[in-house]
């Protein structure tokens, strides 16, 4: 009888130093679990500036979101005065003419030639407003998009581009006229895309608000004949012959658009 109430006198005793263990871990958990999200929480960028994190990782602002410093008219030495630095944008006010556009406008570009690097911005559109973002520009012929690649900015509910094409290849993120953006996430007029251009040695990267939409690479064979197949070798016929450094452009098309958080991590 007294071996039975030994044995059992143990066995609460057990039970009561696991229970007071498995409390214990209990009670630790939440705050490993706080410490955890801590980590996890990232430093979010105020338009136009950079967090110390990507200043560490090598990003290089292009716009200050206070002046036009940096940027030309292409073709030019001077930011034409159709393009305003406004409420920390660079906006185009549109001349409602289309590709015409006015003597006071044109293309811009930025005054550096860049090879293999990551472009991020901001765009947001007019109502049936067309613009662009080119890279890889030469200011070798009268316009940069008869030497530069595209990501297509465009209301795609009300302009017609968004129509024409193949397979909506005119459509916002698009690599225009060859590449459609898939899949299509551009937000409505009036809202703010962030994107990105990756370019290295050739391979080139699409990403607008946070996915990947367009792949492809420059100078291959597959490249050569997607563009025999499009509207460019009429424009330039050495269109296919993309430079392996060159500018970063922004376009005028007649409609008013916005552009900011403009930065840029050479590779």
């Amino acid at each position: 009888m007294k071996k039975r109430i030994f044995v059992f006198a143990i066995g609460i005793a057990t039970a009561s130093f696991m229970m007071s263990c498995g409390g214990g871990a209990k009670k630790e958990a939440p705050a490993a679990e706080a410490a955890e999200a801590k980590t996890e929480v990232q430093e979010v960028a105020a338009p136009n500036t950079l967090t110390e994190a990507e200043k560490k990782d090598g990003w290089v602002l292009l716009f200050d979101g206070t002046s036009s410093e940096g940027w030309r008219g292409y073709k030019k030495d001077n930011f034409p005065s159709a393009w305003q630095v406004v409420d920390g944008t660079i906006y185009m006010t549109g001349s409602g003419r289309g590709e015409a556009g006015d003597k006071e406008g044109g293309d811009i570009m930025f005054d550096k030639e860049f090879q293999n690097f990551t472009l991020s911005l901001e765009w947001k559109i007019s109502e049936g407003g067309n613009s662009g973002i080119f890279y890889l520009g030469e200011e070798k012929l009268d316009y940069i998009w008869k030497t530069a690649p595209e990501m297509q900015v465009l209301d795609n509910d009300k302009h017609p581009d968004a129509k024409l094409g193949t397979d909506g290849n005119r459509m916002a993120g698009s690599l225009y006229d060859l590449i459609p953006a898939k899949p299509q996430n551009a937000k409505p007029v009036g809202e703010w895309n962030q994107v990105e251009i990756t370019v290295y040695k050739g391979t080139v990267v699409h990403k607008q608000n946070g996915v990947n939409v367009v792949e492809y690479h420059l100078w291959t064979p597959e490249w050569n004949e997607m563009v025999a197949g499009s509207k460019f070798p009429s424009l330039n016929e050495n269109w296919a012959d993309v430079a392996s450094k060159g500018y970063i452009g922004l376009q005028d098309h007649g409609d008013d658009v916005w552009f900011r958080s403009i930065k840029i991590k050479e590779m």
